[in-house]
C-alpha cells in the first residue's frame, strides 16, 4: 500500500479537497493500492469539519466528506507516509519543522509535480474555491502521472 499524505494550514479547505478528489480520481480509474489522508499544519481547525466552500466543490462532484474532520501532521507521519504534499512554501516550511527535517525527500508541493510549479493559494482568504478546485486536479492529475511513471500503479 503507497500512502500519500495531503497538508495544507488548516486540514478543512485545501487538503481534504485533495485528499477526497484524489480518492476519487483512483476509484473511478479502478486503481487499487493507493492510501490517501490529509493533515494540517496548525492546530486552529482541530476537530472541526471541511469549509463550506470545498464541501460544495465536493458535493458538486458527487463526493461526501461529511465524515472527515481536521487533525495536525505529526512526527509519526513522516515514517507512515509514503508522499507528503503541501499545498504551499509555507506548508512545506511547517512539515518539515513537524518531521523534524526530511532526510527522504518526500515532502513536496502538490503543484510541484506539474508542469508549472506554484502554491495553491489558501481560498480561506481569497474565497476562490473554484481556483483552488482546479489548481489541486491539475495536481492530482500530475500526481497519478507521477505514480504510473514511478510504477507505483500501472
Amino acid at each position: 500500500m503507497y500512502k500519500i499524505l495531503m497538508v495544507c494550514h488548516g486540514n478543512i479547505c485545501r487538503s481534504p479537497m485533495a485528499e477526497f478528489i484524489l480518492r476519487d480520481m483512483l476509484k473511478k480509474r479502478g486503481i487499487e493500492g493507493v492510501e490517501v489522508a490529509s493533515a494540517a499544519t496548525s492546530t486552529e481547525e482541530i476537530g472541526n469539519g471541511v469549509h463550506r466552500g470545498t464541501v460544495r466543490i465536493l458535493h458538486s462532484l458527487g463526493i461526501d466528506c461529511s465524515f472527515k474532520r481536521a487533525r495536525q501532521m505529526t512526527r509519526a507521519d513522516y515514517s507512515e507516509y509514503d508522499l507528503l504534499l503541501g499545498a504551499d512554501s509555507r506548508n512545506i516550511v511547517n512539515m518539515k519543522r513537524i518531521a523534524g527535517a526530511d532526510p527522504d525527500g518526500k515532502i513536496l508541493r502538490l503543484l510541484d509535480l506539474t508542469e508549472r510549479p506554484r502554491d495553491i493559494y489558501d481560498p480561506w482568504y481569497t474565497g476562490d474555491f473554484d481556483t483552488t478546485y482546479s489548481e489541486v486536479k491539475e495536481g492530482c492529475e500530475a500526481l497519478i502521472a507521477y505514480l504510473a511513471e514511478k510504477g507505483i500503479i500501472s
